[in-house]
Formats: structure tokens, C-alpha cells, sequence
């Protein structure tokens, strides 16, 4: 078992786009359908597995490209240190104050490396300033807990 870390800052709306952060549906939309939902479909069906959104649920990081992952470790604790790391080096720009509380941040760590180290994946997000949005993720690999089929981006 081994961790690959991600991390996303960018316009709140991008994020707020779900429709590019979830996996296109199985079955596309009948071919007599609107025509606005068949454009979109193709869209998704394109854009999910390139785009670097983050997807809703956090095990999809690992069919997004290889270049997004941000480091891998076989070590829990070490992925945690890495999303300690982040949440300092970000915390000057969080939108609220009570984000920037220190004891909060260890505590946010410290849960993070208990969740990893029993195979959990670890999110987090945070409202940053200009309304941009920062989203942490750690996802744990070979094989991942909530989606075993997903393979190893690093494979």
C-alpha cells in the first residue's frame, strides 16, 4: 500500500462546476435526446479524466493523469507531514480566521495519518481569499479501499 497526494487551488466557480467532477454516466443519454445533454455528456465523458478538478469522490484522483500527482509515499505518516505542509503553507490565505488556528491544523494532520495508515483516503478543502478554493487529497493505492478496480497512476 503506498499514498499519491493532490492539490487543486482555482476560481471557486471551476470548482463548483460537479458536472466535470464526477465520472460520466455508463449509459449516454439516447441518441433522439436534447441536444444540450448529448453536448454535455461528450464533454464529460472527455474532460473528466484529463481535467485536473478535483473529482467529488476522492478515490477517482487515480484516473486523472499522472503529471497531477503531487508525491507518493509508502508511509502514512509521511503523506500526512506532506498535507501538513500544504495547510501551513496555505493558511495565510484562508477566507476564515478560525482555518488558521494552528492546534486545528496539527489535529487535522494527526487524523489524516491515523485514516491512511488503516487504507482511508484523506480530503480536504478550504475556502481561500478572492473566492478561490484550495482542495488537499491523499489517496491510498494498490489497491484502493473504496475502488479496488482503479489502478496505480504510477503503473
Amino acid at each position: 500500500m503506498h499514498h499519491h497526494a493532490y492539490l487543486w487551488t482555482g476560481p471557486k466557480a471551476r470548482f463548483d462546476d460537479e458536472a466535470l467532477r464526477r465520472p460520466p454516466h455508463p449509459d449516454p443519454p439516447p441518441a433522439g435526446g436534447r441536444p444540450e445533454l448529448i453536448e454535455r455528456y461528450r464533454q464529460v465523458a472527455a474532460e473528466f479524466r484529463t481535467s485536473d478538478l478535483p473529482p467529488l469522490e476522492t478515490a477517482y484522483w487515480l484516473v486523472k493523469p499522472r503529471s497531477l500527482v503531487r508525491g507518493t509515499w509508502d508511509e502514512a505518516k509521511e503523506a500526512a507531514a506532506w498535507l501538513g505542509e500544504r495547510l501551513a503553507e496555505y493558511a495565510p490565505r484562508f477566507a476564515s480566521e478560525s482555518d488558521r488556528d494552528t492546534a486545528r491544523l496539527a489535529r487535522l494532520v494527526d487524523s489524516a495519518a491515523e485514516r491512511l495508515d488503516s487504507g482511508a483516503d484523506v480530503s480536504y478543502g478550504c475556502y481561500l481569499e478572492r473566492p478561490a478554493y484550495l482542495s488537499l487529497s491523499v489517496v491510498t493505492c494498490s489497491p484502493n479501499r473504496t475502488m479496488p478496480e482503479l489502478a496505480c497512476p504510477c503503473a
